[in-house]
């Protein structure tokens, strides 16, 4: 789940500035924001700026051809968007910019729109077959910029550095959760060492005394953090991995629990850091329907004056895929019974034959982590408990009063929504740290000197996760830069049948957020198209009233549950990545292992929900439908995870 935007290439273009102040016939010059490559068959956008000083200036836009693309005046600090530019073939670039007795090149680079598809499919194929992340997440990012440098085999190593991997490490959200994740593995390590995390098996040892027991217990810890999908995915695998692995569950099995109960519980509940995200888009989009031509007066006040938040509350309902996805974690829980790779792998750890897989590569060193405390030295629960507590409290107070810092006065979904999410997730792994070394050196189990050693112990385990998570961002940045969203969608989106919108619109996020590896830019994407476009199609009435809006609805819904579903697959995803990384399992096998299962609850999702509750079926019936067909699944295709005695 990548968190930002899709950037633009900012090209400043024009004739030098002139010497003496600039008059009516001295223009300034125009600046462009133009995407680095053009796709066959997809639409090109590019943003022009003038400068506050200075006189208006004219402008003229051709192709290479001489063909006239747009005209018209810019007033002096104007910003004009064009739109929906349709190249006929790489013969139309360079695209010529004419102003003030001045043509301008804009360089742009003509690929065929399947080529922005090969390096997330390089990479999670390869990753797939030969099992080594770090060598097919580079590959994948290498091919990127063998397209982006003009088919230069060594312009493309150097550009795969500077163009993509630091600006990946550089992106402050990017550098936040890296930091969070380091910190977080250092207080493991200390509380490790300091007996805490033993503390935690022994005490929880009547509770989790079955395989049962402890995946239960791991799935409730899931859908109690539900703040923060990170949070909950780093502290839910961390601290119950210990507790799974005493009685023998996998950490396959485990890598699902937690990616399962991460994501989808962050986009429902409605006090989360996903959800402030969700309003924005959702606001943002129905500002866009009310402006596009051909809304009515009427239709164009109703979406003006409805609550993002009432539309993100009527669309929860619609949220088949999360809302199943859960459903599913505790069906195999419960009945102890798996199907696919995942009940092979569970079969292994049952029977004692390992944890993982023999020649795993494991997302964690669990080698580094001693969980033992020196001699003589009681192993404590609370050494453990008390700085996990101090990170979920920290993190929680934190988005509190940022947030009520940007929103003020405000509900409290509005002050989480405000919040700043790093923030808060740096201030809670920082006072986890402080607190594991208060308690470890406070109580002399450890020395200073051997707390910071525990410490960085903790950090050298999560380098493994460290390496893949920048690739993975770099290769999202790959797919940005080729147009690979624009391209998917543009492909997927043709055709349209008004009833086949919510399906078809879970298929395009999904593929999206599979092929990129986040989610939230594949929101970010789809709904100022999507949410035009069903109200285009007749969905823009109802929204206050909570009346017959079912196809907006659906479609704003499809695109929450269709980012979580390809995110869940993708291997190149950051959450699936913190998954393995949280539950020290290779992450390769993770991908392997979770993947039936999320087509399962997808399929049945699209056949019970997403399809039929676009032609009037109310989604209650969907949900019994859909349970009923996910509990037949397991009893009846499922195998009990321990192999029967002979």
């Amino acid at each position: 789940m990548i968190r930002l935007a899709l950037p633009l290439i900012a090209l400043s273009l024009g004739a030098g500035p002139l010497a003496g102040p600039a008059t009516a016939q001295e223009p300034p010059e125009i600046l462009i924001d133009a995407p680095s490559i053009a796709l066959s068959g997809v639409p090109l956008s590019l943003t022009l700026r003038v400068p506050e000083e200075g006189a208006p200036v004219d402008f003229l836009l051709r192709t290479a051809r001489g063909d006239d693309l747009a005209s018209g005046r810019l007033e002096p600090g104007e910003e004009r968007t064009i739109g929906g530019l349709l190249l006929a073939g790489g013969g139309d670039l360079p695209l010529q910019l004419e102003y003030a007795a001045t043509s301008q090149a804009i360089d742009i680079r003509w690929l065929p729109g399947w080529v922005s598809l090969l390096p997330p499919l390089v990479a999670i194929l390869l990753a797939m077959l030969i099992r080594e992340v770090v060598i097919s997440l580079f590959l994948g990012v290498w091919l990127g910029a063998f397209f982006f440098a003009g088919l230069n085999p060594l312009a493309a190593l150097w550009r795969s550095i500077d163009r993509f991997i630091v600006p990946a490490l550089a992106n402050s959200g990017h550098a936040s959760i890296l930091v969070f994740s380091l910190l977080l593995g250092g207080m493991v390590g200390i509380m490790g060492r300091s007996g805490g995390t033993q503390g935690i098996v022994d005490a929880l040892r009547p509770l989790s005394g079955s395989p049962r027991r402890a995946q239960l217990a791991t799935w409730l810890a899931g859908l109690a953090i539900f703040f923060d999908d990170y949070a909950n995915t780093l502290i839910v695998g961390h601290t119950f991995r210990p507790i799974t692995d005493r009685v023998r569950v996998s950490r396959e099995k485990l890598a699902y629990l937690v990616d399962s109960t991460a994501a989808p519980v962050a986009a429902i509940v409605f006090v989360s850091t996903w959800v402030g995200f969700q309003i924005s888009l959702i606001r943002d989009a129905l500002e866009i329907a009310a402006a596009q031509p051909g809304t009515s007066p009427e239709v164009a006040a109703e979406l003006l004056a409805a609550s993002p938040f009432t539309v993100f509350l009527h669309s929860i309902p619609y949220l088949f895929y999360p809302i199943l996805a859960i459903l599913m974690v505790g069906l195999l829980v419960l009945t102890q019974r798996d199907f696919g790779p995942m009940l092979g792998a569970e079969r292994r750890a049952r029977r004692g034959d390992g944890l993982y897989r023999e020649g795993a590569e494991l997302m964690v060193d669990t080698t580094a982590l001693e969980m033992t405390p020196p001699e003589g030295k009681p192993p404590r629960w609370y050494n453990a408990a008390v700085p996990v507590l101090t990170v979920v409290l920290v993190v929680l107070l934190g988005l509190y009063f940022d947030g009520l810092a940007a929103a003020g006065d405000g509900s409290l979904w509005d002050v989480f929504g405000a919040a700043d999410p790093f923030k808060a997730l740096l201030w809670g792994s920082l006072a986890g740290c402080l607190t594991a070394f208060a308690l470890a050196v406070g109580q002399q189990i450890l020395p200073a000197g051997e707390a910071i050693s525990a410490w960085l112990g903790g950090l050298k385990a999560m380098m493994l996760a460290a390496v893949i998570l920048t690739l993975a961002w770099s290769l999202g940045e790959v797919t940005s830069v080729l147009g690979t969203a624009a391209y998917v969608t543009q492909v997927l989106s043709e055709n349209l049948l008004p009833q086949l919108l919510p399906a078809l619109v879970f298929v395009i996020a999904s593929v999206i957020a599979f092929a990129t590896g986040t989610s939230w830019a594949t929101m970010a994407i789809l709904f100022p198209i999507v949410v035009p476009l069903s109200v285009a199609l007749g969905g823009g009435i109802g929204f206050e009233s909570g009346g017959h809006y079912t196809l907006t609805l659906g479609a704003i819904a499809s695109i929450l549950a269709g980012s979580i579903f390809g995110d869940h697959c993708s291997p190149i995803s950051d959450t699936t990545v913190m998954s393995s990384l949280a539950s020290a399992c290779d992450h390769v096998d993770h991908v392997r292992t979770q993947l039936p299962y999320a087509l399962v609850v997808a399929a049945t999702a699209l056949a019970v929900g997403n399809l039929p509750t676009a032609f009037g079926m109310h989604p209650g019936i969907s949900y019994l439908l859909g349970a009923g067909i996910l509990f037949a699944l397991v009893r009846f295709v499922g195998r009990p995870s321990a192999e029967p005695s002979l």
